[in-house]
């Protein structure tokens, strides 16, 4: 499983305005050592990242109010933000596709299972790991 190594602990984004899906997902990055943070909305999480926080990995469902997952991304990505690594999570078959082109890393169908997440963040701590 993911664990603290060397320096901080991953902090993760999970932008997701459905409340159940929000607390599965924080759960399961709590169990993984993740230092989580919620936006309830793309607007909400392209304004975390223009009052300059950062994020090893952000999750974003693809409908949302006020701004979906992603026109988020491609916000967030406009902003010069390429090393935070972009999952988009949907159980919408068209979101894969609309993610990708948006510029997200990955997409992952809902519901999201831990072996999976587990696999993302291994990822994430050794590319921090090697860079930082």
């Amino acid at each position: 499983m993911a664990s603290k190594k060397q320096g901080s602990a991953t902090r993760a984004l999970v932008v997701e305005d459905i409340k159940v899906d929000c607390v599965i997902l924080l759960r399961m990055l709590r169990k993984l050592n993740c230092e989580a943070t919620v936006a309830h909305n793309g607007k909400e999480a392209v304004d975390l990242f223009l009052e300059g926080k950062t994020f090893d990995i952000v999750f974003f469902d693809k409908d949302m109010p006020l701004m979906t997952g992603p026109e988020a991304v491609t916000k967030i990505r406009s902003m010069g933000a390429t090393d935070v690594k972009m999952v988009g999570v949907s159980a919408d078959y068209g979101g894969m596709e609309a993610f990708m082109r948006a510029g997200a890393d990955m997409f992952v169908p809902k519901p999201m299972k831990l072996e999976t997440l587990d696999s993302m963040l291994q990822e994430v701590i050794g590319k921090k790991n090697t860079s930082g």
